[in-house]
């Protein structure tokens, strides 16, 4: 997966992934009212209207995006429909070349996330293994530790998928427990990120990365500086960026003289970008977020440019 990715990446020219996590309020005045009407107001026809405009989206950032970063709790809170919509949703942006980060955050004792672990390489139906899920790789949570990462790193492995570790998120509260300082004076996330590297140091692609990244925020621009120093071989999956406070500036320290090594999200930045976008109509909501996509390229690619001055 992360040799694909940084294919990617170089294709387009953009380290930068769109966040599909669509709620009710970001939906289009028009697009709520098809829907509402065909199938009243239930979790089928949220979940069918998250499809389309998930769909259009898609298409309007294919050419100018490598990747999109769908977060499934968005999806599973309206059940089966949901999930539905999330899968499909997967498969359409594989189908349109796109990388798909699944944002699902698992994590659980070995026998539980082996099970979580068929988002990567499918589910045993007797004789054979089916893949039921669409992504080329998922973000996971590290607190159980080896136990609760060895399914994940088995399947990357036996299916050509990848994972990012939460290593130093971008929400305010995660300072309660990341930056607790251990016995030898590291940082809690540190240490995450040092056994982020372990369990991906036989994983390692043409490019020098792991298929086992780290998910470093981008709020966070001196520990993710350090982290990058630290961690050579691993690839960053970067949230924080846009409504939540992260810039390019921020950002440009987590890559490497090579201008590789992290990919920069932004979801509701790109995806309701309609609204903040003057005299653009609702009805245009697909152009919007592909001219956001495009500007955030082009910041992104400037910030990169200025550091190898």
């Amino acid at each position: 997966m992360i040799d694909r990715l940084i294919e990617n990446i170089q294709k387009k020219n953009n380290p930068s992934v769109v966040g599909l996590d669509p709620t009710i309020a970001m939906m289009p005045e028009g697009l709520k009212k098809k829907y509402f009407e065909e199938y009243g107001e239930t979790a089928e026809g949220i979940a069918a209207m998250f499809e389309e405009f998930n769909r259009n989206i898609i298409d309007a950032v294919a050419d100018i995006v490598p990747a999109v970063k769908p977060q499934i709790a968005m999806y599973e809170k309206f059940g089966e429909s949901g999930i539905r919509a999330y899968n499909r949703t997967c498969r359409y942006a594989a189908e349109k070349g796109l990388t798909v980060i699944g944002d699902i955050k698992r994590g659980d004792i070995s026998s539980t996330a082996a099970a979580y672990a068929a988002h990567l390489d499918g589910a045993e139906t007797g004789s054979r293994r089916e893949a039921t899920w669409w992504e080329d790789s998922v973000t996971v949570n590290p607190y159980l530790g080896t136990d609760g990462i060895k399914p994940f790193t088995d399947a990357c492995a036996a299916a050509g998928k990848g994972i990012f570790v939460l290593v130093r998120t971008s929400n305010p509260s995660s300072s309660e427990i990341q930056m607790l300082e251990l016995a030898d004076g590291r940082k809690v996330y540190e240490a995450v990120g040092e056994l982020t590297a372990e369990w991906g140091s036989s994983l390692i692609g043409k490019f020098g990365y792991s298929e086992v990244g780290a998910v470093v925020g981008a709020t966070h621009k001196e520990e993710g500086e350090r982290l990058r120093a630290a961690l050579p071989h691993t690839f960053f999956l970067v949230p924080g960026y846009g409504a939540q406070g992260g810039t390019a500036e921020d950002v440009a320290g987590f890559f490497d003289a090579r201008g590789l090594g992290a990919i920069i999200s932004s979801s509701r930045g790109i995806t309701a970008a309609y609204r903040k976008m003057e005299g653009c109509g609702e009805e245009n909501y697909a152009d919007a977020a592909a001219a956001a996509a495009a500007e955030m390229r082009d910041t992104l690619r400037a910030a990169l440019a200025r550091r190898t001055e």
